[in-house]
């Protein structure tokens, strides 16, 4: 019964976070955003020491739920090592191991050390929300978003336009590298050995092993009902059950219950742990195991206890999402654009337009929200939520080697609508703050400046002014070339105390494939 409740549980968060870095209408974030924010790493960097503090006492009282129920990570690697388990002769294939201690911290020393130096580019790396984020992210969306553009594809046929294409492009190859490496390297892990990769290298996994070595409840062998059968060891995928010594390595439980349902003798129980008896009481007070009116009284109180914890985590979650909840504010919605991939690259349905190419940036210009690049930088974990929501195609993973993976705007592909403030709802590490479409106006992340070498005024001798037009803080009027000769061409000026960096002047710019309009950021962000 425990272990059912427990992969329900872990069966609803783990679609729920999934379908977050999923979502092509935004419209899941409202309601399940916090989800994402109430990850240990996230609510960490956020200083949402509330979120923290539920996770800590939540494992001091029943051990690893976080690890085992909210963690997509740890339920990722639960369905591989289900699938693997579930093949012919591959059934209770795990064994005790000793915990390697040496790795184990070592791993957890080097990611405290990079998070303090501000190299998170190791962080992002380690965290394991921030891994499944890219694994989603990069591998598992542009296959969900395929099947979006098939079903247009089939119901435009039909004459039903419910569904609207989407955009596959691979958004950075150093990221889908690392997003490839770190699935193949999990799933390879999980399906051996089950568990290695969260009792061996996880960070979060490590710090909270310091609290669930004293959880409230726990399982417990009864040594005068164990019959050294090892059923409970061969289905642990912690690989923390000593069945040979009747000892449980607490710090590395993950409190799956599979090994309470495989004992046939009722050996195995999750109980209250601090009453100061252990497994050995048992036999001291000569309890008979084939009492069966015993063990039903003890499953029963097991099954209670689970039931009240996962009540009360439940209840403190949906509490934490009412809050998130009450603190949004709506927002316009973003504009999206349906018009076919075919008619994007064409002008005029004749002739071919090189695509743009992203220009050298002096200053990488950060999301609205994030008050400077390195509060940003230090802040984000790599997670690519913000990316994944972001409806432009303006955010996409760094390829800068001291910023890898953590998200930054380029222009080729779309500009940061005025009215578009997704990435701002959906980050969970505090490093774009909430902001408004009304306050968005007022901040300034960079300004443009003009390459008149590439203008096509002066390079092709025609009159354009396209990026005046579509300005939306009037930051660009037309000069005259030569302010004496009044038949001189009109040619762009920036005024730069209007401009805000949303890049609508460099993705409508004409000249191919580098813009004469480029957008470089502000080290710290200011307003109006």
């Amino acid at each position: 019964m425990l272990r059912k409740i427990r992969i329900l549980l872990a069966a609803l968060c783990f679609a729920a976070i999934t379908l977050l870095f999923l979502d092509l209408s935004g419209a899941l974030h409202h309601w399940l955003g916090w989800l994402a924010k109430i990850q240990f790493l996230p609510a960490l960097l956020a200083a949402n020491f509330v979120a923290v503090a539920v996770l800590v006492v939540l494992t001091l009282l029943f051990g690893r739920i976080y690890c085992s129920v909210i963690c997509p990570m740890g339920v990722f690697q639960d369905g591989v090592a289900h699938i693997s388990a579930s093949r012919k002769g591959k059934k209770n294939k795990y064994s005790y191991s000793k915990e390697v201690k040496w790795l184990r911290y070592g791993v957890l020393v080097i990611f405290v050390a990079a998070l303090v130096a501000g190299v998170q580019v190791i962080v992002a790396l380690l965290a394991p929300y921030s891994s499944y984020g890219r694994i989603v992210q990069n591998l598992f969306a542009p296959v969900y978003q395929w099947g979006n553009n098939l079903l247009a594809w089939i119901s435009g046929r039909a004459g039903n336009y419910a569904f609207v294409t989407h955009d596959v492009w691979i958004r950075s190859i150093p990221t889908f590298i690392i997003a490839a490496v770190t699935f193949i390297a999990v799933t390879v892990l999980a399906w051996r050995n089950g568990r290695t990769y969260c009792n061996t290298i996880c960070p979060v996994g490590t710090v909270l092993s310091f609290f669930s070595r004293f959880a409230m409840f726990r399982p417990v062998i009864d040594k005068s009902k164990c019959k050294s059968c090892r059923a409970c060891e061969k289905k642990c995928k912690s690989s923390c059950i000593n069945i040979k010594e009747k000892k449980i390595d607490y710090s590395r439980c993950v409190d799956c219950f599979n090994c309470i349902e495989s004992c046939k003798f009722g050996a195995m129980h999750y109980r209250f742990a601090w009453d100061g008896k252990h497994e050995s009481d048992a036999v001291k007070t000569g309890t008979p195991s084939g009492d069966k009116a015993t063990a039903k009284a003890e499953a029963s109180g097991s099954r209670r206890a689970f039931l009240i914890g996962s009540a009360t985590a439940l209840g403190t979650a949906a509490m934490g999402g009412l809050t998130l909840k009450a603190q949004t504010r709506e927002t316009a919605a973003a504009g999206t654009d349906t018009t076919s991939v075919a008619d994007k690259k064409r002008d005029g349905g004749y002739a071919e337009i090189v695509p743009k190419k992203a220009p050298e940036r002096w200053i990488p210009i950060t999301p609205f929200g994030s008050e400077s690049v390195k509060s940003f930088y230090d802040h984000c974990t790599a997670c690519q939520l913000c990316v994944a929501a972001c409806p432009n195609n303006v955010l996409r993973p760094s390829v800068r080697l001291e910023n890898l993976m953590q998200p930054e705007m380029s222009f080729e592909r779309g500009y940061c609508r005025p009215e578009c403030v997704r990435c701002s709802e959906v980050c969970p590490a505090g490093a774009i703050l909430k902001i408004t479409p009304e306050e968005k106006t007022q901040w300034k992340v960079g300004t443009a400046s003009v390459d008149y070498d590439c203008c096509v005024v002066n390079r092709d001798g025609v009159s354009c002014g396209n990026c005046a037009r579509h300005c939306p803080a009037g930051a660009i009027s037309m000069v005259r070339k030569n302010p004496e000769d009044p038949d001189s061409p009109r040619v762009p000026s920036v005024h730069k105390d209007r401009c805000i960096g949303c890049g609508e002047c460099e993705n409508l710019c004409p000249s191919n494939p580098v813009s004469a309009i480029t957008v470089n950021g502000y080290e710290v962000h200011h307003t109006s």
